[in-house]
């Protein structure tokens, strides 16, 4: 095996483990939300919007990588 071919198959073994990664978080912040984020109706208070609006802006920044779009639009 050549050593292109060896720095290669290095480089996708780790996109892989970070894919498989992320998938594995993706699916668990799904669950979370299915479950509201483990809060009911009664229990909603400002802190919880924070925390949500916390974890939708580092999404957001996520997104809009991945996406081009806001700041990283072409």
């Amino acid at each position: 095996m050549t050593r292109r071919a060896t720095d290669n198959t290095k480089a996708l073994d780790a996109f892989i483990a970070a894919k498989t990664e992320i998938d594995a978080m993706l699916e668990r912040l799904a669950a979370l939300s299915a479950d509201h984020f483990e809060t009911s109706p009664d229990e909603i208070n400002w802190g919880h919007v924070g925390t949500l609006n916390h974890y939708r802006a580092k999404l957001r920044e996520i997104t809009d990588m991945a996406f081009s779009e806001g700041e990283h639009a072409e």
